[in-house]
């Protein structure tokens, strides 16, 4: 098994708002996170470092995450407890409010893979050369074609596209959405929109499928999203379990 991330602030923003990690304990359990924060004064990438520093403290100091159950309960308690640490940051700080960020969680075992996600980061698995997209955008415009308003080709273009309709920090109560996915998959990329707002699925897979080390493929990602504009901070986890030993 195999892991990287990485990081870039693109070609626009003077600075990064994402946050992102992958721990690995001693039950060989992965956990790989990405959080995409917004608001002003730079309180988006508070929003984002809570979330992410919730994640690697709890995840931590625990020995196992426990059973396909146990992992459930814990995202969504973790997404809750995430919620209201910046609700409670923004009452605290004033010059704050209005701050939120995005989650996209991957836990990984022997036993099950699960995905969790609010707002518009992305989870894939790649399997067979193929990249799947196992999330869904929390976002007006996947809305609006949840109701037939809206064609998908239309929304590509739609001036309203990375509206997010939920995020953390947003609303309160939230729910995270859960992804229990079958575990014979030869690789996890978890991403912010800075990626998949650049690069299509297939452009996105045809990297991935290129023989290059897993952290070759990470800087290639983000190289590709920054020569088509990096209009955002492009974030990119990446999990390979045909690449031989752990190198968070």
């Amino acid at each position: 098994m195999r892991t990287f991330y990485l990081t870039d602030t693109g070609k626009i923003r003077d600075h990064n708002e994402d946050n992102l990690v992958i721990l690995h304990n001693a039950s060989n359990e992965y956990l790989l996170a990405v959080a995409d924060g917004m608001g002003g004064h730079k309180a988006g990438e508070v929003a984002s470092s809570i979330a992410v520093e919730y994640l690697k403290e709890k995840f931590n100091s625990n020995y196992t995450i426990g059973t396909k159950e146990e992992a459930i309960s814990w995202i969504r308690k973790s997404a809750t407890e995430i919620n209201d640490n910046i609700f409670k940051y923004t009452y605290e700080h004033a010059e704050s409010k209005g701050m939120g960020t995005t989650l996209v969680v991957a836990i990984y075992t022997k036993d099950y893979l699960l995905f969790g996600n609010i707002g518009d980061s992305s989870g894939f698995v790649f399997k067979d050369n193929k990249l799947f997209k196992v999330t869904r955008d929390h976002t007006l415009v996947n809305l609006l074609i949840s109701t037939g308003e809206l064609s998908e080709e239309d929304a590509k273009f739609h001036p309203k596209k990375n509206v997010l309709m939920k995020a953390l920090g947003a609303v309160n109560p939230v729910e995270v959405d859960i992804f229990d996915v079958e575990t014979d998959v030869d690789g996890i990329l978890l991403s912010s929109d800075g990626l998949t707002n650049m690069l299509n699925v297939d452009q996105i897979e045809n990297v991935l499928k290129m023989d290059l080390s897993i952290e070759e493929k990470a800087r290639k990602l983000i190289m590709k999203s920054n020569n088509r504009g990096g209009t955002d901070n492009i974030s990119v986890a990446i999990l390979d379990r045909e690449s031989g030993t752990n190198d968070n």
